[in-house]
């Protein structure tokens, strides 16, 4: 096993620290809000044409509604190998780095996120290293794409979503197996959710191989009630900057019944460099749990609305004359009989799912993208998605998923997954802009 080292940076701390202070203070504003209703009542929350009822009862305290204060917080950069290896080096270079991750409901650009003078690392040595130190688990599970038939591949945009949440495995273990995964497909857009080590690994990594990036924290993230945590998670996007030149990247904190909740998303405006097209990747993480459907519909109907506004101030200033597309990637802890399902489905921004490509007849979701083992037996749904614009974009493969005889009795994680939610990862390639303008 390579040998771990430790270092601690204090002006991340300080930064951090700031940072937790001003989050407990926007979120005592939001608890007093919630509480001007009466718990017993229900909250009438209006969402683009409809209202829906929502029901406030005792699990308002999954929104981290905890009086505890966090402790001082260390940001702690751990190497992933020794002091010759290129994950060692990577991770090296992030000691000086401010950490204090940009707020919610802003415009941020990240390009002061990766050195352009350094030298990028070579991903097949880096999955290699990976390989090697987990040479005495159980293999990969081998997952195979699905050509579609459709589009030119040649110029294909590989998409990955992907919720890695931090109970999944101990840190040590299940960072390797996460690299790996990420390695394997090399996708030139990466967006993650539960990411609760950007600082310390998932950004210095994948800034060594050449990922332009953007973190937007929970404001009262699980993470921080463990002792000695690395932070608060939050939503992640990466987008290969040589094949990409960003234009702008917002922050949101999702909104529903014109209160801010707890769950986040990025919306990234990128330009391809190869064809000089626009468009937009977002990456979200809506409410868990049943009970909180309304709740739910509600994000949805939020961020829809942002991505419109978003798409079209873009689409102002590169003076296009067509809508520029969207890719939306995301857990949205939602099944496809959900409202927030139909609302993105029938929007009028033109989104259709991009795995609904593994059904023979090219309109039903996957079986699952989730399986677990709970206290109450097993879990399996369909709740992370990628959506994409069907009049400007073409679905060229789609990443199967493994059967059930491959993941197995325990289900997930597993020794050889890191993960309860299974990688989705997609190629797109932008239709004839002729025909999309028809």
């Amino acid at each position: 096993m390579l040998e771990e080292v430790t270092y601690v940076s204090k002006r991340r701390q300080i930064a951090s620290i700031h940072a937790i202070t001003e989050l407990q203070e926007e979120y005592s504003v939001f608890e007093a809000n919630l509480k001007q209703f009466n718990t017993s009542s229900q909250l009438c929350i209006s969402a683009e044409h409809h209202s829906h009822n929502l029901t406030t009862d005792k699990h308002i305290a999954v929104l981290q509604t905890s009086k505890s204060k966090p402790e001082i917080m260390e940001i702690v950069a751990c190497s992933m190998g020794s002091s010759t290896s290129s994950l060692y080096s990577a991770l090296a270079k992030t000691v000086s780095r401010p950490a204090l991750p940009p707020p919610c409901d802003s415009n941020y650009n990240p390009g002061n996120d990766l050195d352009l003078d350094q030298d990028p690392a070579d991903p097949s040595e880096l999955l290699q290293e990976c390989k090697e130190v987990l040479r005495n688990r159980p293999a990969q599970l081998q997952r195979a794409f699905v050509q579609t038939g459709h589009g030119d591949a040649r110029q294909a945009i590989r998409v990955m979503q992907w919720n890695c949440p931090m109970d999944a495995l101990n840190w040590a273990e299940r960072k390797y197996l996460i690299l790996q995964e990420i390695l394997t497909y090399n996708p030139d857009i990466i967006c993650l959710q539960e990411v609760d080590h950007y600082f310390d690994m998932f950004q210095p990594i994948l800034a060594s191989l050449g990922y332009q990036s953007s973190f937007c924290p929970k404001p009262w993230s699980p993470c921080l009630d463990v002792e000695n945590n690395n932070g608060p998670d939050g939503c992640a996007l990466f987008f290969n900057h040589k094949r990409f030149q960003s234009l702008n990247t917002t922050h949101l904190r999702l909104s529903a019944m014109m209160l801010k909740t707890n769950q986040v998303a990025i919306i990234a405006a990128l330009r391809c460099r190869a064809t000089e097209r626009a468009f937009c990747v977002a990456v979200t993480h809506l409410k868990a749990r049943s009970g909180w459907e309304v709740l739910r519909s509600a994000q949805g109907s939020d961020l829809l609305r942002n991505l419109r506004n978003v798409a079209q101030r873009i689409e102002t200033e590169e003076q296009s004359d067509t809508d520029i597309p969207l890719i939306v990637c995301g857990d949205f802890n939602a099944e496809p009989s959900e409202d927030v399902y139909r609302k993105f489905a029938t929007s009028n921004l033109g989104l259709d799912s991009a795995y609904k490509h593994l059904s023979t007849d090219g309109k039903n979701e996957p079986p699952y993208t989730t399986w677990k083992i709970r206290p109450s037996g097993e879990s399996c749904h369909t709740l992370d998605y990628v959506w994409y614009s069907h009049r400007a974009f073409d679905v060229n493969a789609v990443l199967d998923f493994p059967t059930a005889e491959q993941i197995g009795p325990n289900r997930l994680p597993s020794y050889n997954y890191p993960s309860d939610h299974l990688s989705l990862v997609c190629d797109f390639s932008f239709k004839d802009p002729t025909l999309v303008s028809q």
